[in-house]
């Protein structure tokens, strides 16, 4: 479980990194909107990660090791972004919006199912409120 975590870790940072490059090359504005969106989305999910490569057998060195190694995925994502810009506004135009719907679909993926099973009718709504907090974020900086 450790290493398919590690993997989609890799993955999902890839696709923050894909989001930045993308939202710096629409402007500083947008960049620094899009960064606070993924700090505030990251910073409990490496958090998770952390816990969950602890519980796989990792020393704490080890899983703050890997960690930073799936970063890396972001600067990846962040240059492949960063270098579509020369081959027009089409691939450049195409990366927000994937990225966003990506997160989306994460998030009511993970989200909802967790909503319906174990929250109650208060909890539930805060969790939808948060949840549509995100996908207002996103269109903001679309």
């Amino acid at each position: 479980s450790g290493y398919l975590n590690l993997a989609a870790d890799a993955a999902h940072n890839f696709t923050d990194g894909l989001a930045l490059g993308a939202a710096f090359w629409g402007g500083p504005a947008r960049g620094t909107l899009t960064a606070l969106s993924v700090l505030l989305h990251e910073l409990p999910h490496e958090l998770g990660d952390m816990a969950l490569l602890l519980r796989a057998g990792c020393s704490k060195g080890q899983a703050m090791l890997l960690q930073l190694l799936t970063a890396l995925a972001a600067l990846a994502g962040a240059a492949c972004s960063l270098l579509a810009e020369g081959s027009g506004t089409g691939a450049i135009s195409g990366i927000l919006p994937f990225t966003a719907g990506g997160f989306i679909y994460l998030g009511t993926v993970s989200v909802l199912p967790e909503i319906l099973r174990d929250s109650g009718p208060a909890q539930a709504l805060l969790q939808l409120l948060a949840l549509l907090a995100g996908v207002a974020m996103m269109l903001l900086i679309a």
